[in-house]
C-alpha cells in the first residue's frame, strides 16, 4: 500500500494539521511517512498544501508530483493540482466552497460538503476533519483511531478536550462518502 496525497487550501482551513495526524497516524501504525508543507507568501488565507505519503515500503521522495488522491478545500486549490493525480485517482473537493465540478473523467471525484457538515456540528474549524474522514473512508490509509491517537501529538494535551467533536466530524466524513 501505498498514499501519495497532496492536500491543499487557504491558510487556516486545517491543510498541514491534516498532513501532521496522518503522518503521525502512519508513524502510529509502524508505517513509512513523509509530510511536506508548502505555504505561499501569506499563513492564514493565503495558499497552504502539503505533500503526504503513507506507505509500506520505503519512500525515495517526499515530493508527490502523481498523486494516487488529493484533498481539495477550496477552487484554486483543484484549479491547480486537479492535473496531478493519476489515472483511476481520487479527488476529494469540498463542495460546500467548490461550485464546480472536476473536467477530468479519468479520475474519481468526492464532493463533500465539509463546512456545512462542520457548520451542523457547531464548529466551522472541523471541516478538515470531515474531509479527512471522508479520505479515511475512501483509502483506509490509516486508521480513525490512530488519528484520534495522533491528535494530541499534533496539537497537545491542552486541546485533548477537542477529540470528541473532531471524532464526530471524522465519522461524519465517512459517512458522506458512504452515501
Amino acid at each position: 500500500m501505498e498514499e501519495r496525497l497532496i492536500i491543499a487550501g487557504f491558510g487556516g482551513q486545517g491543510v498541514m494539521s491534516m498532513g501532521q495526524l496522518l503522518t503521525y497516524s502512519g508513524m502510529i501504525e509502524n508505517k513509512n511517512v513523509s509530510w511536506l508543507p508548502s505555504y505561499g507568501p501569506e499563513m492564514r488565507g493565503g495558499t497552504a498544501n502539503c505533500n503526504v505519503i503513507v506507505s509500506d515500503n520505503l519512500i525515495g521522495s517526499p515530493v508527490v508530483t502523481e498523486a494516487t488522491t488529493a484533498i481539495v478545500m477550496n477552487k484554486p486549490s483543484l484549479d491547480k493540482f486537479e492535473k496531478d493525480v493519476i489515472e483511476g485517482g481520487n479527488i476529494l473537493i469540498n463542495s460546500s466552497l467548490i461550485d464546480k465540478k472536476i473536467s477530468r473523467t479519468n479520475v474519481n471525484a468526492y464532493y463533500v460538503p465539509a463546512n456545512d457538515i462542520a457548520n451542523e456540528l457547531g464548529n466551522s474549524k472541523i471541516a478538515n476533519m470531515v474531509m479527512l474522514g471522508a479520505y479515511l473512508e475512501l483509502t483506509k490509509a490509516v486508521k480513525t483511531d490512530s488519528i484520534v491517537e495522533a491528535f494530541k501529538k499534533v496539537f497537545g494535551e491542552s486541546k485533548a478536550r477537542f477529540i470528541p467533536i473532531n471524532k464526530e466530524a471524522l465519522e461524519k466524513g465517512a459517512e458522506a462518502i458512504r452515501g
